[in-house]
């Protein structure tokens, strides 16, 4: 784990960036988040798809108006159409489109990073060790943790997501079948049981396995766990009618009796059906600035650890378009292994924060914390929760 950072940036706090208006606080204000005199041990991570909502950004914009402007004026120079209006005015039939959804996610989410750089002097280079995301959200860390740069990543992601809307629509007119994602939630206590069950169902299991099952992985075909979110819940990928076929057979022959609900989302992301996009990451990726290694770690969806070259990333983010989001584990690794004792999620929507604590949230330790910076009327008690849990690490 870092305990230091050694390579010197620019500071883009309170003095000295070009842009910087005025501040509407008082200079006391502007180190709200300082430095603590130990190890932070924080983790800074960002959300996914699913918590977009017309209106998202309109408090920041509306409190920060002028580094709020000037982002969204980046964001639509850089996708060349304007996106911050589909964000703050829809409607939700243009702003829950995959093409749409994901990169206003991520262009809030880094809304929010800036202004807390700019107007509170939230330097992540000294106050973070490690960054992730969940799913979408990977892209978001790694702008966050400067190995990649904004537009390249907003470019990014807004083909990689059109490119995976086609892919949908080719498996609709292949299968008539409606695609999605359905998330099934259970006991803790029956979960490990649950996820074997689903294993053996798709397939998965050894072979000897598969024999004892009365319906063949053929029937499941492209069904997929998309997520392992906590230790109580998983979603699956695919044919929505397959997903409650599995469902089905779970209930009568598995023993299981999840609940089950379907995400709000119009494609079956981290499934086989989306490797054109991971084809596409894998071509793009060699053609733009990925910078290896920065002041953060960084941990991937795929494999829940910490990568540890510039090609496995480049790697990693292709296969996330078509694996398993292993978030559970990476939660687990930074809490158990890594020693994370602070967690700061930043963005729309406080979904990231309570997958969070379900895992961490329960039992805090001295200087610890899970927090969701989502909400700046809420700012002022989460920089000072910061404040005070960074002096008593």
């Amino acid at each position: 784990m870092p305990t230091s950072l050694s390579i010197p940036r620019p500071h883009r706090g309170c003095h000295g960036h070009h842009y910087l208006q005025p501040h509407r606080y008082p200079r006391s204000r502007c180190s709200v988040i300082s430095p603590a005199k130990t190890p932070l041990r924080t983790a800074l991570f960002f959300p996914g798809h699913g918590v977009q909502r017309i209106g998202m950004a309109g408090p920041w914009l509306e409190m920060f108006p002028k580094i709020s402007n000037k982002v969204m004026s980046e964001v639509d120079s850089t996708l060349g159409f304007p996106l911050s209006q589909i964000i703050s005015q829809g409607p939700n039939s243009e702003l829950n489109k995959t093409e749409n959804s994901q990169p206003a996610i991520m262009a809030t989410s880094v809304l929010i990073l800036r202004i807390l750089e700019h107007e509170f002097g939230f330097n992540a280079d000294t106050l973070v060790d490690v960054t992730l995301g969940h799913s979408l959200g990977e892209f978001t860390a790694l702008v966050a943790g400067d190995y990649l740069d904004f537009g390249d990543a907003l470019r990014l992601i807004r083909r990689r997501a059109e490119i995976m809307s086609q892919c949908t629509r080719k498996a609709f007119e292949t299968t008539g079948d409606e695609y999605g994602m359905v998330a099934l939630v259970c006991e803790p206590d029956h979960f490990p049981e649950l996820l074997e069950a689903i294993h053996d169902f798709l397939g998965l299991a050894k072979p000897a396995l598969k024999d004892d099952i009365d319906h063949g992985a053929s029937v499941f075909q492209d069904v997929m766990i998309a997520n392992i979110n906590s230790n109580n819940q998983i979603v699956l990928s695919g044919s929505i009618a397959r997903i409650r076929t599995l469902i089905v057979q779970l209930r009568q022959f598995g023993g299981h009796d999840p609940r089950a609900v379907k995400l709000k989302c119009e494609s079956p992301f981290h499934n086989p059906i989306m490797a054109p996009a991971a084809d596409y990451m894998r071509h793009a990726l060699e053609n733009i600035n990925v910078r290896f290694p920065t002041h953060m770690q960084f941990v991937s969806n795929v494999s829940g650890l910490p990568i540890s070259s510039r090609e496995e990333l480049k790697a990693l983010l292709s296969r996330q378009c078509v694996e398993t989001v292993r978030w559970w584990d990476s939660i687990r690794y930074l809490d158990q292994d890594y020693g994370v004792a602070r967690w700061i999620g930043i963005g729309p929507g406080k979904v990231g924060r309570n997958l969070v604590g379900k895992e961490v949230g329960k039992i805090m330790v001295k200087g610890g914390g899970v927090w969701s910076i989502c909400d700046p009327r809420e700012l002022e008690d989460i920089l000072g929760d910061l404040e005070r849990s960074g002096t008593d690490a």
